[in-house]
């Protein structure tokens, strides 16, 4: 069973390591001062999630390994994160698009996660889910302000919403690990988030005059399972040279 929680674990960090470091490459480049700001402090959010998870696993693995190590010393078949966290910003429509995608999951999970049998996972949840809760507001109201915005944004943000919603029905794909931990009370059945998470998106894109696609519309998997996008070998090497260039590098 500890091998299972800690191959679990390693999804939750990785999912929101992975967009943290996405989030930062918009640092110093946003659209206007106030969300340069704001993306960043997302992306602080993420790092700090994902230092609790990875602490947790490192201490169930029971190897050594911390969570520099974790983070710095994994290959990319190494990691678990859902696709859609690795997919390039493009555009800020594009990044948007994303991460109103992941927030809304990443609501609905913390919130069972606080029910979880590990009380350890539940506490780490609880606290993450007060940050959260910002996330997926302010994600929603941009998608409002540029959906139902001018001819320009509402297009760029119709485009991004299509490009990017093949990438969400990995979030709700559970395999044989997802099962177990919901069989053991850790974790919440995957399939149970996907009514209120759609229920959500098409408050917001009506909102937004948004079209909602095709909700039997064919989806990408595997990035649970190891399998990535090439978009994640470039962003581990990016994330990772320090380390990498300098073993055990301290400041």
């Amino acid at each position: 069973m500890s091998n299972q929680k800690f191959e679990y674990l390693l999804r939750l960090a990785d999912n929101v390591l992975v967009l943290s470091q996405r989030l930062s490459e918009w640092c110093g480049k946003g659209p206007a001062l106030e969300e340069d700001m704001a993306l960043t402090n997302v992306a602080l959010d993420l790092i700090g999630q994902a230092r609790f998870w990875f602490s947790y696993a490192g201490e169930i693995e029971g190897a050594g390994r911390d969570e520099d190590q974790l983070a710095f010393l994994r290959d990319a078949h190494d990691f678990h994160n859902i696709l859609l966290v690795e997919q390039p910003n493009g555009s800020y429509a594009d990044t948007l698009a994303r991460q109103f995608y992941f927030d809304t999951w990443h609501f609905l999970l913390l919130q069972k996660l606080v029910e979880s049998s590990d009380q350890r996972i539940a506490a780490i949840a609880e606290k993450s889910l007060k940050e959260v809760s910002y996330h997926v507001r302010r994600s929603g109201d941009l998608i409002v302000r540029l959906g139902d915005g001018t001819a320009q944004s509402h297009a760029m943000m119709q485009a991004a919403v299509n490009e990017l919603w093949m990438y969400t029905g990995e979030m709700f794909q559970g395999d044989a690990l997802d099962k177990a931990m919901a069989a053991q009370g850790i974790a919440p059945d995957l399939a149970s988030l996907r009514e209120p998470w759609i229920n959500h998106v098409q408050e917001i894109f009506q909102e937004a005059t948004l079209i909602v696609p095709p909700l039997n519309a064919w989806m990408q998997k595997g990035g649970k399972q190891g399998v990535h996008s090439e978009h994640l070998g470039y962003l581990l090497a990016e994330m990772q040279f320090l380390q990498r260039a300098y073993p055990a590098a301290t400041w």
